[in-house]
């Protein structure tokens, strides 16, 4: 069997994994391929794999200090409002809120920023007269773990050139770190503006079309269907929150039950798994006709995006969640855009999931929460969308009740 030296060319998963103060996240990236000889890579990595196989794993910490941008308070700057450019889709101007991240081009005036930088920075907020914002890596100032799992070891071939890819700069590069919690105040991600819709008719005229369709590509279902495999446990009873005919449950977890709530009854007669269907918009009533404590699982896929009172929403599943129960939302970057609330159309991907952590937080009574990405896999072969390279992206929070 061929093993891994300095010359392997492979197809592996990284996963970057790390801790903010009410959090585990972890970030995966598929990687083909993967050139020990050419591409950036820690030698503490290549020298844990050398002579072993497919299917080995090395890791390493990466300390904050040892982060190719470590954090610096000299990135921290004040600058007139006035120097605060930003426009929206729509050319509307925007104004910056405390917690959220924006691109650095928006900033005028300031050495080494240009219009088309798209770096993030955080909006720190106000000090006198002046706007704060935070210029650093997402990521600066925090310890790291990078993991390398060798999931296909290919035979060596003369090349002449090529890629260099620097691997844990293309896992860390846009996005990760920013669904990070901001030590301060998270009033705006709720305000009432944020939750306007460029369709506000009721959403059962919306949906009274059934879709019996699917909104993820395979392979994005197949993350989200394992992921919910391992955290949910046999014999769970689930509810299936703002479902479809989908409940992306794996077949061979047991179950004692699974409610699915949607607002097409079409849609939900065809579900298969499901033992109770009810049509209910949650944004006439957010109220959930179960008793407390009923469900051992609430699972929330590619829907969150839609309500327009969520934090009322989040009140009702913790009294319907058993002590120690399972909550987790799973999303991607696809959604019907005249439905979205505004707030999730302005956000970056990754500040998306911090803004379901935010979520979780702020309704309280969870603990144990965690963030996680999985991106860079290509297309599946089946997908009527050929002309993307890649899978769609998938990003899921979860927490238990305490």
């Amino acid at each position: 069997m061929q093993s891994i030296d300095t010359h392997s060319r492979v197809t592996a998963e990284f996963t970057l994994a790390w801790r903010s103060s009410e959090a585990l996240h972890t970030e995966h990236l598929w990687a083909h391929p993967v050139c020990f000889w050419r591409d950036v890579l820690d030698p503490a990595l290549v020298k844990e794999l050398k002579d072993k196989t497919v299917g080995s794993r090395a890791q390493i910490t990466i300390p904050a200090n040892r982060f190719a941008t470590p954090y610096r308070e000299s990135k921290r700057i004040l600058i007139r409002p006035n120097q605060f450019q930003g426009t929206d889709i729509n050319g509307q101007t925007v104004t910056p809120v405390p917690g959220r991240f924006y691109p650095q081009g928006m900033l005028h005036g300031v050495g080494g920023v240009y219009q088309t930088t798209v770096s993030p920075c955080r909006f720190l907020g106000q000090q006198e007269d002046k706007w704060l914002f935070d210029l650093n890596h997402p990521l600066a100032g925090r310890d790291l773990t990078l993991e390398l799992e060798i999931l296909a070891l290919h035979p060596e071939q003369k090349e002449r050139g090529g890629r260099c890819e620097d691997w844990l700069e293309r896992i860390s590069s846009d996005g990760p770190g920013m669904q990070a919690r901001f030590a301060g105040d998270t009033s705006g991600y709720f305000s009432q503006p944020n939750f306007q819709r460029d369709d506000e008719r009721p959403d059962d005229h919306f949906y009274q079309e059934s879709r019996l369709v699917h909104h993820l590509d395979s392979t994005a279902r197949e993350t989200i269907c394992s992921r919910y495999g391992q955290l949910i446990p046999v014999g769970a009873r689930v509810l299936d929150l703002m479902g479809s005919w989908d409940s992306h449950l794996p077949q061979e977890l047991e179950l004692s039950g699974l409610t699915v709530l949607g607002l097409n009854e079409e849609e939900l007669r065809h579900n298969p798994r499901a033992g109770e269907t009810l049509v209910q918009d949650l944004n006439i009533g957010p109220t959930l006709p179960f008793a407390e404590n009923s469900f051992d699982a609430v699972l929330c896929t590619a829907s969150i995006e839609y309500l327009t009172d969520p934090l009322t929403v989040m009140a009702e599943v913790r009294r319907v969640l058993r002590p120690g129960g399972l909550l987790a939302f799973a999303f991607s970057n696809r959604w019907f855009p005249p439905k979205a609330v505004r707030v999730w159309t302005e956000m970056h991907e990754f500040e998306r999931m911090g803004w379901v952590s935010e979520l979780i937080l702020t309704t309280g009574g969870f603990c144990d929460l965690a963030t996680f990405s999985r991106r860079g896999l290509p297309r599946p072969s089946d997908d009527p969308h050929r002309e993307l390279w890649f899978s769609d992206p998938v990003f899921m929070v979860w927490g238990r009740k305490v």
